[in-house]
């Protein structure tokens, strides 16, 4: 099979599960989009490959770029679902660990640019910034905890949070000074925790950001947390021993900014497509960070979907949000003439 027909067969079984989705999508009431979006190893028709689904409903032509095809623009091209904006397609070439992008083209002013996946599952270490194909398959061992976690995070429970960064909590001097990894640091941070009282660990932000020596506030990938400290597995190792030893979980989660760096989400599919296009309300230059328009009803569903997924999907137990004032407040850090009323008049962000 050809490079450019492998992903012409999108109607395959699997992209069924986009089929009963894309309304609920495009309408912000989809909240497990990374169940249907992104990247997701399968078999079709008994070959083993990746299947691909991405939004950019600006784009003229999406293709799949990576190790499988040495990043070449026209060997993948993926195809629209009707008119909802995504792009899909399986690719046979395309199994675990590899590295791949979207090249997306625009319908705009000739506009091309390769973009990570904004619902991948893990990314290569920064300042790389491919995503890689991978699956969440993990055995947990937490069952007991996740019976019983509603008494220990309930607001009548006692509550001591140990808010940590874990890059800098212990490191190795005799191994030029790195960070200890997610599955080095789960059983001495458990015992710490449990000796120390605490009932609860607070991770700054460990979603994927392009700079390690950051606190992790400028996020760029909503699905992946960061590669500095191993795989998506070891970080939910990581989070179940800590559940065994009977200590909560809490994730640093930031839906209120996120960074221009060019493989982001800024100007995806060479529109405004997750932020505001009008600067009064979609850059934050405190922090030289775009701002979510929270009033598009698919941006919704992905903040709405990066919230549900920790908690599922790695077994956190509660999320910090980061600057809500930020996101409140329309005239937040600005100056008169510098920020947009809401309907009413307003300084309130109606749709945060």
């Amino acid at each position: 099979m050809s490079h450019e027909n492998s992903a012409q067969h999108s109607s395959h079984s699997a992209t069924g599960r986009l089929t009963d989705d894309v309304f609920l999508f495009n309408e912000g009431t989809q909240f497990q989009l990374y169940d249907k979006l992104g990247a997701h190893p399968l078999v079709h028709d008994g070959q083993q490959g990746t299947h691909f689904a991405v939004w950019a409903p600006n784009a003229e032509q999406v293709s799949v770029i990576g190790s499988f095809n040495d990043w070449d623009r026209e060997a993948h091209r993926l195809h629209p679902r009707g008119d909802s904006g995504i792009w899909e397609g399986f690719i046979p070439e395309s199994t675990k660990g590899a590295l791949y992008k979207y090249h997306v083209h625009s319908r705009h002013a000739g506009y091309r640019v390769d973009k990570s996946d904004p619902l991948s599952f893990f990314n290569e270490i920064p300042p790389k910034s491919a995503s890689i194909v991978w699956n969440l398959v993990y055995n947990w061992t937490d069952n007991e905890w996740l019976r019983t976690r509603g008494r220990a995070n309930a607001l009548t429970a006692p509550m001591a949070i140990y808010e940590m960064h874990v890059g800098s909590w212990k490191r190795i001097a005799t191994e030029q000074n790195r960070s200890l990894s997610y599955r080095e640091l789960a059983v001495p941070l458990a015992e710490y925790l449990q000796k120390t009282g605490f009932t609860h660990v607070e991770f700054l932000p460990l979603t994927d950001h392009p700079f390690f020596g950051s606190w992790g506030y400028q996020t760029t990938g909503y699905f992946a947390p960061t590669g500095n400290y191993g795989t998506p597995q070891d970080l939910m190792y990581l989070i179940d021993t800590l559940h065994t030893y009977g200590i909560g979980v809490l994730l640093d989660w930031v839906p209120s900014h996120f960074p221009t760096d060019e493989q982001g989400l800024g100007f995806f599919d060479g529109t405004h497509l997750y932020e505001h296009a009008d600067p009064r309300q979609g850059f934050q230059p405190d922090w030289n960070t775009f701002i979510f328009n929270f009033g598009r009803n698919e941006v919704r569903s992905f903040l709405i979907s990066s919230a549900l997924f920790w908690l599922d999907t790695y077994h956190f137990d509660g999320l910090r949000l980061d600057a809500v004032a930020s996101m409140l407040y329309l005239d937040y850090s600005r100056k008169e003439g510098e920020w947009i009323p809401n309907r009413y008049g307003g300084r309130e962000n109606l749709d945060a």
